[in-house]
This record gives C-alpha cells, sequence and structure tokens, in this order.
C-alpha cells in the first residue's frame, strides 16, 4: 500500500470516528464544554450554599450524606461532582459515544482530585486524550460493553496518576504567578489581566474554564471580573439603539460573543469595549482593591446570570468567616456596582460615540441577527 493510500485510509478512519484533530475541537468547542460543567456542579454548589447560610434556609444548610465523616449540603453535593462534570461535558463537546462518555465520569472525578489547585487543566486534557482513544475502539469489536469502557478508564485514570499532578502543578503555578505579580503591580496587571480576560469572554472561548484553571482569584480575579463586565455591559448598552431591550438583556446578562459575527464584519467596533475593560481593570486593583476570593469560575463569567458579582460576595462572605475581613463595607458594594456597571456602560458609550463621530462605526454595526 502507497504511502499516500495509507495517510487517505487514516483520514478516512478518522472522519469516521468523528475524531477531530483541531484547535477549534479542543481549545473552543472542549474548553466551552467545560466551562458548562464548572457551571453546573461548582459554581451552582456555591450559589445554594450562599443561598442557604445567608437566608437561613434549612435544606440548603443541612448535611444530607456524610462521606469520609464529612457531612455534605445540596450545594456541597453539587461542587464534589465537579471533576466528573467537566469530564463529560469534554466528551460531549467532543462527540463521544455513550460507552465512552459515561467512562469519562471515574477519569474526570480522579484526574481533578490528582490534579489538586489545577485539576480543571488536567481534566481537560486527559479527558480529551481518554475520549479520543475510547473513540477508536468504539463498536469495533463484538464485546464493545467491555472493551470501551475499561480501555478508556484504564487510559484515563492511568494517565491520571501518571501527569495529572505535574499538569495541576503547572496551572497552580501560572495561577500563584499572575495573582504576584497583580499585587506586586497592580497597575499594569490589572490592565493585562481585565483585557486579556475580557477579549477571551467574548471570542468563542470559556474566559470561565481559564480563570477557573488558572485559578484567577485575588485582585487578579477582581480584574478578570472587571474585564469581563466591560465587555459584556459595554456591548450592551453601546448597542442599545440597534438592538433595544432584548439585545441589552441578552448581551448584558448572556453573552458578549453574540457580537462575534460584527466584530469580523467591522473590528473596530471592538475597541470601546476593550478600552473601557483597560480604564476599569486598574480602577478595580488600584482604587478599589476588588478581589474574587469566591470560586475562580466566577472571575471569567462578568455580569452572565451575575454569576460574577455573586462570586465576589460569596468571596466576602467567606472572608468575614475566616477573619480575613471584619464586614462588607459601602465602599465594597460602590466599588463592585461601579466596576461592574456604571463605568462600563458610561465609558463604552462615551467611546462609541467617539468612534461613530469619526466615522469608525455605523448605524447597523452592531445590530444582532434575529
Amino acid at each position: 500500500m502507497s504511502e499516500t493510500s495509507k495517510k487517505t485510509g487514516f483520514k478516512a478512519f478518522l472522519k469516521r470516528k468523528n475524531i477531530e484533530i483541531s484547535l477549534k475541537r479542543y481549545g473552543v468547542d472542549a474548553l466551552g464544554a467545560m466551562a458548562q460543567g464548572l457551571f453546573c456542579t461548582l459554581l451552582v454548589g456555591t450559589i445554594l450554599n450562599t443561598l442557604g447560610s445567608q437566608l437561613n434556609i434549612g435544606f440548603l444548610t443541612t448535611a444530607i450524606v456524610t462521606i469520609a465523616d464529612k457531612g455534605y449540603t445540596i450545594g456541597g453535593i453539587a461542587s464534589l461532582m465537579v471533576g466528573p462534570a467537566m469530564a463529560v461535558a469534554i466528551g460531549y463537546a467532543l462527540k463521544a459515544p455513550p460507552l465512552v462518555l459515561f467512562s469519562l465520569i471515574p477519569i474526570g472525578y480522579g484526574s481533578n482530585l490528582l490534579g489538586g489547585a489545577g485539576g480543571p487543566l488536567a481534566v481537560l486534557v486527559i479527558a480529551i486524550i481518554a475520549c479520543e482513544i475510547g473513540k477508536v475502539v468504539a463498536g469495533e469489536t463484538k464485546v464493545d460493553i467491555l472493551v470501551t469502557p475499561i480501555l478508556t478508564i484504564l487510559v484515563g485514570l492511568g494517565l491520571s496518576y501518571l501527569i495529572a499532578p505535574a499538569l495541576g502543578t503547572a496551572a497552580d503555578a501560572v495561577g500563584r504567578f499572575l495573582r504576584w505579580a497583580t499585587e506586586l503591580q497592580p497597575f499594569w496587571m490589572g490592565i493585562l489581566i481585565s483585557v486579556t480576560v475580557g477579549i477571551a469572554l467574548t471570542l468563542p472561548i470559556s474566559s470561565a474554564a481559564i480563570c477557573m484553571t488558572l485559578g484567577l482569584t485575588g485582585l487578579a480575579g477582581g480584574a478578570a471580573v472587571a474585564g469581563c463586565c466591560a465587555q459584556m455591559i459595554g456591548f450592551a448598552v453601546m448597542s442599545f439603539r440597534e438592538n433595544r431591550w432584548g439585545g441589552l438583556v441578552s448581551q448584558g446578562i448572556g453573552t458578549s460573543m453574540l457580537q462575534m459575527g460584527n466584530i469580523v464584519k467591522n473590528p473596530k467596533i471592538w475597541i470601546p469595549p476593550i478600552l473601557t475593560s483597560a480604564i476599569t481593570g486598574l480602577i478595580a486593583t488600584c482604587v478599589f482593591r476588588l478581589q474574587m476570593n469566591g470560586a475562580a469560575v466566577n472571575a471569567g463569567m462578568g455580569t452572565c446570570g451575575f454569576c460574577g458579582q455573586i462570586g465576589v460576595y460569596t468571596g466576602w462572605v467567606a472572608d468575614i468567616a475566616s477573619g480575613a475581613k471584619n464586614a462588607i463595607t459601602a465602599t465594597d458594594w460602590i466599588g463592585l456596582i461601579l466596576i461592574s456597571f456604571v463605568l462600563p456602560a458610561v465609558l463604552s458609550t462615551i467611546f462609541c460615540l467617539v468612534l461613530r463621530e469619526i466615522g469608525w462605526i455605523h448605524d447597523g454595526d452592531l445590530k444582532l441577527k434575529a
């Protein structure tokens, strides 16, 4: 068989198995799906625990199951399942067949546990590899019910044992460096993180998963929140004349990713939110010292379902409980509201008006497709 025939046959095999080795499949589809797994477990669990403790809701604060002498509330159980949820979400994005998809449950739990603080990165890498290998053998034998899950789990948990700690350590090291650098240089790092994470939020990738993977909390997490809010509120407000109330809601508490098609047509419409994120990022770190001490995934959510603000608030509550913070002050609330809503709306509108005046942005450039 010729070399060309072998290559053609291999490509045909990959196509038949729905294996697409590409940056989009792994860096966009898988990463975006992983963020949904994070949202449905860790983030929802955090919200439920916060609601229960702050509103004294009995059934949300009562431990309903005990594991290794530790009691777990409803929210606690949801958060505990973050590893399996991320892995299954990744498998779903990679279009895994059922036996492979369900085999990713223990792989997600093991890789997240062994990855430690950088568990999400370990889950992402290992779930992708295990999933693709599982897809290779799926449906190829008469004992598929045994071969596929056994091989998938052996590969996934074997890799978890071998490389998850190293991957987790690497991700944690990067996160610790960013947190340290932001404390050391809040002005420049506030701008850099705010702009970068904000851009990631509007791009078809997951800023939430990136923040969770790197553990962007503290002052760095606050800058990330500022950048995401600048993009979402910025686009929502500056496009109000084209999209009215529906666009305000869909972008303001939904996602600024809806503007990607318009950005491709006229990249200049991205300038106002980016400039806004640079300003709000440095104000967040240098003026209000806004910190995200809730779950790191919240840092990349912005105003999506108000998760960024909920994360900041849960961080305040946790800091008070630990003694790191005495009380939630009026300055805390003013800073959060200004950074999240007021400044993004005002600044992006001003920048947009200037660009409309000089002809860089035209009527209809920000119109969302129905």
